[in-house]
Order: C-alpha cells, then structure tokens, then sequence
C-alpha cells in the first residue's frame, strides 16, 4: 500500500469533497481518500492506493470531477 498526499486548489465545500473523493476513487488501485478542506485554498487529499498514482491520473480525475486542480 501506498499513501500520498496532494494539495488541491479550487475546493470550497462538501459537494467538492464528495466529487474529488468519488473521482480519484474511480482509479484502479484506490481504497480510500481523505480529505482535508481548506475553502478557497489548498486542501490536503490524502489517497491510500495499492501502488503508486501517476500524477497525470491524479489530475485527470480532479479535472473530471470539476475545476479542481493539483497545486504547484
């Protein structure tokens, strides 16, 4: 198992949360996400995976549940 953290601009409330969290957990390998909001800031999302994430699939997954996106 591995867990990485990724800060997310572009949350701002629960509905946020829940689309982010059901997204990333869509990929292969996912079996928990975590999110620590902070509203119009960067958030903390903590993914639990088997294997590693790719950043590109990280992004596509926040890009696919809304305008969300991987800081820095």
């Amino acid at each position: 198992m591995t867990t990485v953290t990724y800060q997310v601009t572009g949350m701002t409330c629960e509905h946020c949360v829940h689309g982010v969290s059901g997204e990333l957990k869509e990929l292969d390998g996912v079996s928990d996400v975590a999110v620590d909001l902070h509203p119009g800031g960067e958030s903390a999302v903590t993914v639990t995976s088997q294997a590693p994430l790719t950043a590109g699939a990280v992004a596509a997954a926040l890009d696919e549940a809304g305008d969300y996106h991987l800081a820095g």
